[in-house]
């Protein structure tokens, strides 16, 4: 019988797990930053992709043009895995496509289709063993939200937190101790985050602008990629009336720390803090707005000389 010799040798290496967590409307038609990122995690032209448009309400228009830029991208195989029940969710054919993902893409629509149709599922419990074991999850808007704990299910927007003036729903747990929001500086959900954190300030509060990106390692490590930024709001220490504020009623929350993350920013999510910052202002142009964009930018601005 043969022995072991080292260690080294004997252990095996611990894969690590990445999840991509975009704020929605990212850019599909120009360089696309955000999903090519996706796509080089997968594994490029090597990868399995397969694409979960459940929570959209057209489904099939969703996948078709996700299943396209992946192919522009250069990556390998797309699939769809769309259950529209629960029941459909214990297909072993779904759950087979899912334990041979290299990439798992979770587009956006309506969270609470999510947690009806996938959380604590066969489907659910297959995305969760292919993020233990080194696939990329990524999930855009209502994707996003999913892949915490707890999330965001419904909520009114606006500046000023109040009292009850959103849902949580159970998400897939492959980020702890967060809960996630999205399209947040376009469409002002400042204030019901804040509300989030107030009542239960274990948890951090993470909002994602469009076209950008959280890079999360091992659950810990956060990079920023993108357009936008990302708002994290501590308020482990902080001072509220959350417990006692009527409902609908403007809630008090001070003391509490906040970090504005832009592309370039590396972030410690256990400890809170920033680790690192290069600055990519300069290119950020070029490199994520769309081209239809750009396109306009330049016939106006021709059309104004």
């Amino acid at each position: 019988m043969q022995s072991v010799t080292s260690s080294g040798s004997s252990q095996r290496s611990t894969p690590r797990r990445t999840l991509l967590i975009i704020g929605g409307a990212e850019d599909r038609i120009g360089r696309s930053v955000v999903l090519k990122r996706f796509v080089k995690l997968a594994g490029g032209r090597h990868s399995h992709i397969v694409v979960i448009p459940t929570a959209s309400s057209f489904a099939l228009e969703v996948s078709e043009a996700y299943s396209d830029v992946f192919t522009r991208l250069r990556g390998g195989e797309v699939s769809v895995v769309h259950p529209t029940t629960r029941r459909e969710s214990g297909d072993p054919d779904m759950v087979a496509a899912l334990d041979a993902a290299t990439g798992i893409f979770i587009t956006g629509g309506s969270q609470v289709k999510l947690a009806q149709n996938i959380v604590g599922t066969p489907v659910g419990d297959a995305i969760v063993r292919a993020y233990d074991r080194g696939a990329v999850v990524a999930g855009t808007s209502a994707g996003a939200s999913i892949m915490s704990r707890y999330m965001i299910s419904l909520g009114e927007e606006g500046l000023t937190p109040r009292q009850r003036a959103s849902q949580i729903s159970a998400g897939l747990g492959l980020v702890e101790d967060v809960i996630i929001d999205q399209h947040f500086d376009q469409r002002g959900r400042y204030g019901r985050l804040m509300s989030m954190v107030a009542a239960s300030p274990n948890l951090l509060g993470m909002g994602i602008d469009e076209n950008t990106a959280a890079e999360i390692r091992d659950a810990t490590v956060m990079s920023v990629i993108g357009a936008g930024a990302i708002f994290v709001v501590n308020a482990r220490n902080a001072i509220t009336d959350a417990p006692d504020a009527r409902r609908g009623a403007p809630l008090l929350v001070s003391g509490a720390v906040v970090h504005t993350l832009p592309t370039g920013s590396t972030f410690d999510l256990q400890h809170v803090e920033l680790t690192a910052f290069v600055e990519r202002h300069p290119d950020i142009e070029g490199a994520v707005v769309p081209a239809k964009v750009r396109a306009a930018r330049s016939t106006s601005s021709s059309a104004a000389h």
